[in-house]
């Protein structure tokens, strides 16, 4: 399951406060932004709803704890008897949505042979930050290597000069095998020969001139790719950025996917395209025990998510939902 929520709309926190514990509500009350606030906010909602359904629990009873670690462990559902629930799931927020997955055995007799499950979610937005401070004075590679703690060198160069595909003015994609040397834009404002096919009924090919721009901003989303790749992964077992061997978890055929483009004046978010074929890399050895895949939000977001464990199942068939902190959160939350 993963959902969104727009913290646009009115704002919900007096009574929406009251729904959760009083330590969140400590924590929650203790962000310097409003922002901030009400994605925390949104996030503990968002858990205690999946718990709620997925173990037919009352508001009242849904509880939380962490696994291992009481201060970094990740949060898991508790039962009425004080142990742990079989069920997983994972949040994540920027940009004023959040993302929730979630993974409950199915009610038959093969679900004790299932065995742990584990799942994770990151959700990145480009250029929410002023990245390009950076980048026009260091360039690309330059701002890539200041995440040196998270990323190992041949992701780092991967993701300075090598651009899956770039984005024209007028909307069309070029793939990066047309446009050259891509390693020779690291800033923008230089003018680049790029080839594009052409439209006569010859075919072939014709030379256009681009900005750089065009070429750093496909770097640039392709960053965040790697980004929600590799959070979505550690935050498999919790340990997010505090994982040791985070530079030894490595992403290899990055591609980031086509963003969804709404129609004009519509304030529906609109999915864009589904990638799934990562390549897992963990101490140079492939991990065979993980599914990942990454979705396009709207022009900006990029939500990838990762399951671990003797499953079968394919993100083709996950359910996808949309929801509203008002009409889904809030109205079955009154209800319980």
């Amino acid at each position: 399951m993963a959902a969104d929520h727009d913290l646009c709309r009115p704002n919900p926190a007096p009574e929406a406060l009251s729904l959760v514990s009083a330590k969140e509500q400590v924590d929650i009350k203790r962000k310097i932004y409003i922002k901030d606030a009400r994605m925390s906010l949104a996030s503990a909602l968002l858990k205690r709803l999946y718990i709620s359904q997925a173990l037919s629990l009352p508001w009242s009873e849904v509880a939380i704890s962490r696994r291992g670690n009481p201060d970094h462990g990740k949060p898991a559902a508790l039962l009425p008897n004080g142990r742990f629930a079989d069920i997983d799931f994972n949040v994540s927020h920027q940009g004023g949505l959040v993302t929730l997955i979630g993974w409950a055995p199915e009610k038959s007799s093969q679900s004790a042979n299932v065995g742990v499950i584990s799942v994770g979610t990151d959700i990145t937005l480009v250029n929410e930050r002023d990245d390009y401070k950076t980048i026009d004075t260091e360039g690309i590679n330059g701002w890539v290597d200041v995440f040196s703690e998270v990323f190992s060198a041949d992701e780092r160069w991967d993701m300075s000069y090598n651009v899956d595909y770039i984005t024209l003015l007028d909307g069309r994609t070029v793939p990066g095998s047309d446009i050259g040397r891509a390693d020779r834009a690291v800033k923008r404002g230089e003018q680049l020969q790029i080839s594009i096919p052409h439209k006569s009924a010859n075919g072939g090919s014709k030379q256009i001139t681009i900005d750089s721009e065009l070429v750093v901003d496909a770097k640039l989303r392709r960053f965040y790719a790697f980004f929600a790749y590799k959070e979505a992964y550690i935050k498999l077992a919790g340990e997010a950025l505090l994982a040791p061997w985070l530079r030894e978890l490595e992403f290899q055929n990055v591609r980031s996917p086509k963003p969804g483009v709404s129609p004009k004046c519509s304030g529906n978010g609109v999915w864009g395209e589904r990638v799934d074929d990562v390549k897992v890399l963990l101490h140079k050895k492939k991990v065979e025990d993980v599914k990942m895949d990454l979705r396009a939000y709207d022009e900006g977001f990029m939500i990838a998510s990762a399951i671990q464990g003797r499953t079968n199942m394919d993100f083709t068939d996950v359910q996808y939902q949309i929801l509203n902190m008002e009409t889904d959160i809030l109205e079955f939350a009154r209800k319980q």
